[in-house]
């Protein structure tokens, strides 16, 4: 979306219009920078336009051509599901070449139980039961801000 800036428009009142030169003549110098004492004012087109001071043969009278902005760039859920899925699979590819890696058996011992496990596949293991002691947690404060919201608004319907 782009909004209007003063002077976008050629018909604007409040600024002048640059001299055009008659027709047949060749045309007039016109000044690449305003004066110094616009600029110090903070009346010339740098004011009316910040940064554009050091555009060559810019006045401010003028706004940019529409046409060259970016386009506005919309954020969609098919496109937040397709970054999503396509990071996951970089992960498992990534998870894959690990566990492949890592072949060498170990002993692992787990309340009582023993067996013989590779190395990355152990290791993968040990990050998943992780994940779900997090996702547990999460899951519990979920719940527990869910409840005080909801007791929120039966107490402010009750108030009414």
């Amino acid at each position: 979306m782009q909004q209007s800036q003063p002077g976008g428009n050629p018909s604007d009142p409040e600024l002048p219009r640059p001299a055009s030169p008659a027709a047949g003549q060749p045309g007039a110098a016109v000044p690449l920078d305003p004066a110094p004492t616009e600029a110090a004012a903070g009346t010339g087109p740098a004011a009316r336009h910040p940064g554009t001071a050091a555009i060559p043969g810019y006045d401010g009278a003028t706004s940019p051509r529409p046409g060259l902005a970016e386009p506005d760039r919309r954020v969609t859920r098919a496109g937040m599901i397709w970054a999503a899925v396509a990071s996951a699979l970089v992960v498992l590819v990534l998870l894959i070449i690990f566990i492949l890696q890592n072949q060498e058996l170990v002993q692992v011992k787990f309340f009582g139980l023993e067996g013989a496990v590779s190395l990355g596949m152990s290791l993968f293991i040990a990050a998943v039961g992780g994940g779900v002691l997090v996702a547990m947690a999460g899951a519990a404060r979920i719940i527990q801000l869910r409840a005080a919201a909801h007791r929120g608004r039966v107490q402010a319907s009750r108030s009414r």
